[in-house]
């Protein structure tokens, strides 16, 4: 195969630098630091914590939400796999609800109850520190700017705030994200597959399979089915995720599509639509499936809320078996959505898309003016912002990302811009409607958004002329020697920056006790953010 073919399919170095796992490890434990710390503070739920604690509990004591005050079946309008995950911290450490007089120890061992409703969202929290990190490795091929996606990812408050809560948007952040991994790996290896075919003689002229690397359940597209069974998960948390499903889609196209035009096939779109069309009906066949399987609990019981064929006396067959169960699922659906879309309700913390990267308006999650401070009056907030420099380095980082992506026909950029994209632009439409939103809608799009600003890092520390995350030796007298060594310094005093912004506004991050001027003195944007 010709070096130039071969630098088309090039993916990672396979010479991983020798501290790759050492530095990724350095990084995870930054970010479980910061979200295990004190996580039963502070004392009783906050924010929707009210609503998504008690459902948890009641999943996995009864199968089904479940208000435990009026012994009744509750109504909920969220599927239930966030539920669970909180529910396993629950079974796990304990739960307590002083109103519903329900108080149950862990099985594991009896901690406060506030860390074992939390338990589970600093875990996959800290989890998509690790995945971002390697992500961003495998993208950029380069150590030292995936562990700087992680790091900042790690570093963000609004990512922070999400971890040390439960709430659901972590593990929708969480699911989503695990996905678009899956399908970058997915594109690694069928790259793979068509650089092997070419070595060993295959001429994609050819027509038909004679033109095609071999068959055989070894080269099925395993992780793109994988990625169907995230965005499963990813959609059995939040329905928004439903966004992300024809953006992935399109993605394993183009990339299909860019690897047998590398190749050399002489139609590449045919072909793409005729061999991988197939196998995208089989990942959405599985995320179908696996959406569902989170709804067991509701399916097996005949406890939960419009479980029972009674609750819909106008829909034929409901209570038929095997069928009856799922057109009732079909019917309570219809319903929640009609909820979704048909919410307008004026709210204190609600905000439009066009606020979310600009921290127009934060949600605080908590809020207390008690306790002992050192001072005349204090003040402790958890407020849902994400750390200023690194959220309005965002709509910079887009522009700059959209302009080297078309100047270097960069596959990255335009994933990238697509996920942003499918995580942002949809809530554009609903505000249209009036829809009443809050910040905490963007929770998906973060990561990819992170990605965009170490991609435009990697571009000012690359050689001339070289691949984003291409590494090589600060020479003095190399042609752009100046240039990459003021990136280099930028770079790097940029998360120094963003560090050191996180730390300042890290109290109203967890709740601190702190003096009311320290507090009012983190109230920017002329008091919006109160």
């Amino acid at each position: 195969m010709s070096g130039v073919v071969r630098r088309r399919f090039a993916t990672v170095d396979t010479r991983l630098d020798r501290f790759s796992w050492l530095a990724t490890a350095v990084v995870v434990a930054i970010a479980a630091i910061l979200r295990f710390v004190g996580l039963s503070s502070p004392k009783g739920k906050i924010f929707d914590e009210t609503y998504y604690a008690k459902d948890a509990y009641g999943l996995i004591s009864r199968g089904v939400e479940w208000n435990y005050k009026d012994n009744a079946p509750s109504y909920v309008v969220h599927p239930p796999l966030g539920k669970w995950l909180i529910g396993i911290g629950e079974w796990a450490f304990g739960y307590q609800d002083v109103e519903s007089k329900v108080s149950v120890p862990g099985h594991l061992m009896t901690t406060a109850p506030e860390f074992g409703w939390r338990f589970s969202a600093a875990v996959v929290g800290t989890l998509s520190v690790l995945l971002l990190v390697r992500i961003g490795r495998r993208m950029f091929r380069s150590t030292v700017l995936g562990c700087a996606a992680g790091l900042l990812l790690a570093l963000d408050g609004f990512h922070l705030v999400l971890s040390r809560a439960a709430l659901l948007d972590i593990f929708l952040l969480f699911f989503v994200l695990a996905a678009f991994g899956a399908l970058v790996l997915d594109r690694d290896a069928r790259r793979r597959r068509w650089a092997r075919a070419l070595d060993d003689g295959l001429d994609p002229s050819l027509p038909g399979r004679a033109g095609r690397p071999p068959t055989g359940w070894r080269t099925w597209p395993w992780w793109r089915l994988a990625a169907g069974v995230l965005l499963g998960c990813a959609c059995a948390v939040k329905w928004s995720a439903l966004y992300f499903v024809p953006a992935f889609a399109l993605l394993v196209l183009l990339w299909e599509v860019g690897v047998r035009r590398s190749a050399g096939v002489r139609r590449p779109w045919r072909d793409t639509v005729l061999d991988e069309l197939p196998w995208l009906v089989l990942a959405g066949v599985l995320m179908v499936g696996t959406y569902l399987a989170t709804w067991s609990g509701w399916l097996l019981s005949d406890d939960g809320y419009y479980r029972l064929a009674s609750s819909y006396p106008n829909a034929p067959l409901s209570d038929a078996p095997v069928i009856g169960p799922l057109i009732n699922l079909f019917e309570y659906h219809r319903a929640a959505y009609g909820f979704h879309t048909g919410l307008d309700d004026a709210h204190k913390y609600q905000s439009w898309p066009w606020q979310w990267l600009l921290l127009g308006r934060p949600v605080a999650f908590h809020w207390s003016g008690e306790g002992a401070c050192g001072a005349p009056s204090c003040a402790s907030e958890i407020l849902l912002l994400g750390t200023p420099l690194l959220w309005w380095s965002f709509l910079p980082a887009l522009v700059a990302l959209i302009w080297l992506g078309v100047a270097r026909r960069d596959w990255r950029a335009g994933a990238l811009l697509l996920s942003v994209a499918a995580g942002l632009l949809p809530w554009f439409a609903f505000a249209l409607e009036g829809r009443t939103m809050f910040s905490f809608y963007a929770a998906p799009a973060l990561p990819f958004l992170v990605l965009a600003v170490v991609y435009v890092l990697g571009a000012l520390i690359a050689p001339a002329g070289g691949d984003v995350g291409e590494v090589a030796p600060l020479v003095p007298g190399d042609p752009g020697y100046e240039r990459r060594l003021v990136g280099s310094v930028a770079a790097g005093a940029y998360v120094l920056l963003v560090a050191l912004c996180f730390a300042y506004f890290y109290p109203i991050f967890v709740g601190r006790l702190i003096p009311y001027s320290d507090w009012l003195s983190r109230m920017w944007l002329d008091g919006r953010w109160i």
